[in-house]
């Protein structure tokens, strides 16, 4: 696994960067310093979080304990909504899709008894990052250990704690001391080698991350780039990694693009880019200064090797792409992009006017092609135009379908139920302008989230459901 650099926002929001066209979090990772974003907002989430932890469920009448449990539920459920609000709106992160590592005071985790960093979680954050010499609000977090980060200013103090630190945590983060000036790559090399070494014997998969800031080593961006790629490169399977303080789009692009080989005269890399659900639409090239591009614009930027330079997808087609995140591959030698394509008149990547250069979509992404046409133009007797035009009809049939399918017993029956299911499904989610990619990005926020509910079946909608069957 290629260790790659990623930015920490301190004291510049990733929304308002380069006017807010720039994307740095698309790199697939960041983190967050939120009281440098909005005070005020985040302070809010704060003292919602401590106004749910001090509601008291244990009173001694069972009337109390419902009443107070339905208000602390009340409560989570607000904060989150708050948190999402803050992440999307106002930072402008897609959750779904990048990696958000959020800083918290360890003063309020303890203060909200650990229900921050839940409501951070819930709300889209992969982890925390707190304090690491303050083991009591690292306790009172309750999140797993995959997901707690413990942060040190001073790399000396580590060693007194990592005891108690491991069995919380599976990541520690070390910032590098603005007295290092400037960093050297044989200085940043030895933190991560030392701590590395003196983790692994404690704890297999132990992570160990430097916090640096590019403007510390006074050098110019392409050799601030042939600093940091070695660094990351002695990084063996993701075990060791860099965080840059507020890069610049060219610093950060010009190391991230210094991690990833290639074996081309050309110094080119080779690009796969793929659709938000990781459908490939074409393969690509990509260079140093492509990659600065697209992280300067948010858009899917590439190089051309027939006008030789760079290529901005949609200049000239109105084919343009939405940039959401950028990886590589296991080799570190090949890039994806992952992109929302648009179009005037359809969303083409291919010069042939479809999606894909591999042709026409099948399956359910064909079908969500055919229901936008139907949507828009539908033959005469369309069925699907019939169900577009009668909510109460495509709510009958959905209820129908769903339960036919959970009485389908063989494989053959369920994968035909199934079927009728995600018609008359994506049939009300193109009506109301939901696509395939929105369900995706929905399922990939519920899966960070760490509060469960029971999921019980809820009577009402059993009853609501029934008398829709015996119409």
């Amino acid at each position: 696994m290629t260790s790659l650099p990623y930015p920490t926002f301190i004291n510049q929001n990733p929304a308002n960067i380069n006017n807010g066209k720039a994307n740095l979090q698309a790199v697939g990772k960041c983190r967050i310093y939120p009281e440098q974003m909005d005070k005020t907002e985040y302070r809010s989430i704060v003292a919602k979080n401590i106004e749910q932890a001090n509601v008291d469920v244990t009173t001694t009448t069972v009337e109390n304990q419902k009443a107070n449990k339905k208000l602390r539920k009340k409560l989570m459920k607000e904060g989150v909504a708050m948190a999402k609000k803050f992440l999307m709106g106002t930072l402008n992160i897609d959750v779904s899709i990048v990696e958000v590592e959020m800083y918290v005071n360890a003063d309020d985790l303890i203060a909200s008894d650990g229900c921050l960093a839940a409501c951070l979680l819930d709300a889209g954050c992969q982890s925390i990052v707190c304090d690491g010499t303050n083991i009591d609000a690292l306790d009172i977090a309750k999140v797993p250990r995959d997901r707690l980060i413990a942060h040190f200013t001073i790399p000396e103090t580590v060693e007194g704690v990592i005891n108690d630190v491991v069995a919380l945590s599976s990541k520690i983060s070390i910032e590098v001391s603005d007295d290092v000036v400037p960093p050297t790559a044989d200085h940043l090399c030895e933190i991560l080698s030392l701590e590395l070494a003196k983790q692994k014997a404690k704890r297999n998969g132990f992570q160990v991350v430097i916090q640096v800031n590019p403007t510390n080593f006074n050098v110019n961006d392409t050799e601030l780039a042939s600093i940091i790629g070695p660094v990351l490169k002695t990084c063996k399977d993701g075990h060791g990694g860099l965080t840059m303080v507020d890069p610049s789009p060219s610093q950060l692009g010009l190391c991230y693009a210094a991690c990833i080989r290639t074996d081309r005269p050309d110094g080119l890399f080779t690009t796969v880019v793929c659709n938000r659900s990781e459908e490939a639409l074409g393969l690509v090239y990509s260079s140093k200064e492509s990659i600065v591009a697209a992280l300067e614009c948010g858009r899917g930027v590439y190089y051309s090797r027939s006008r030789k330079g760079l290529w901005r997808k949609g200049d000239t087609s109105g084919h343009y792409q939405t940039l959401h995140r950028l990886d590589v591959d296991c080799d570190g030698d090949a890039l994806r992009f992952c992109v929302t394509q648009h179009g005037d008149d359809v969303a083409a990547f291919c010069h042939l006017n479809t999606l894909s250069c591999w042709g026409e979509p099948r399956g359910i992404r064909q079908l969500e092609g055919i229901l936008k046409e139907r949507l828009a133009k539908a033959p005469e007797g369309s069925y699907t135009k019939r169900l577009f035009d009668d909510p109460e009809l495509l709510r009958d049939k959905l209820v129908e379908e769903a339960q036919e399918l959970s009485e389908a017993t063989t494989k053959a029956h369920v994968a035909e139920e199934l079927a009728d299911v995600l018609y008359f499904a994506m049939t009300k989610a193109i009506k109301a302008g939901v696509g395939i990619d929105d369900a995706v990005a929905e399922l990939d926020r519920r899966s960070r989230k760490v509060t469960r509910r029971k999921g019980d079946s809820k009577a009402c909608r059993i009853s609501a459901a029934n008398q829709i069957l015996e119409k």
